[in-house]
């Protein structure tokens, strides 16, 4: 369950494709992640994979956000700014929790529709988020790696 929106990291800067760092906070996590674009854009989640972190958008960002969208791209558990709420929890990055991120990060940024874009790990995230939620996830682009496993 999602609980909120926190300030910018650093002051916003200016022009439409600049990012700006933000975090919020959802049931297991404080997501860090990077957004940049129009606020009403459509929104399009960039998921990095191993070992990388949101600069591996960089490239892919001001395209999108000079066609209307907004991108956020978000620090996946273990990266960046993004940490456990609560120490105690064990850390895991199984296929249900990844995907489930992506999912709470939406539903705080109040992303009733959206697309998702990753490889690799981010890759995996992208394509749980979408299969559990069809509803939600308008547009999956999956490169590499490895998506959902049957693992029973």
């Amino acid at each position: 369950m999602a609980s909120g929106l926190r300030e910018p990291l650093e002051a916003s800067p200016q022009g439409p494709t600049a990012r700006r760092a933000r975090t919020i906070q959802t049931q297991a996590l404080t997501i860090g992640f990077e957004e940049s674009g129009d606020s009403q854009g459509f929104p399009i989640i960039l998921l990095h994979g191993f070992p990388d972190d949101v600069r591996a958008g960089d490239e892919v960002t001001a395209p999108l956000v000079r066609r209307g969208y907004r991108a956020v791209v978000p620090y996946l558990r273990g990266y960046g700014t993004t940490r456990f709420r609560d120490s105690s929890v064990p850390r895991m990055a199984e296929q249900a929790a990844i995907g489930q991120d992506v999912i709470d990060l939406a539903d705080v940024l109040g992303f009733s529709r959206f697309a998702v874009a990753g490889y690799d790990w981010g890759g995996r995230a992208a394509s749980i988020a979408a299969a559990l939620h069809p509803e939600r996830v308008r547009a999956a682009v999956l490169v590499g790696g490895y998506t959902i496993q049957d693992t029973l």
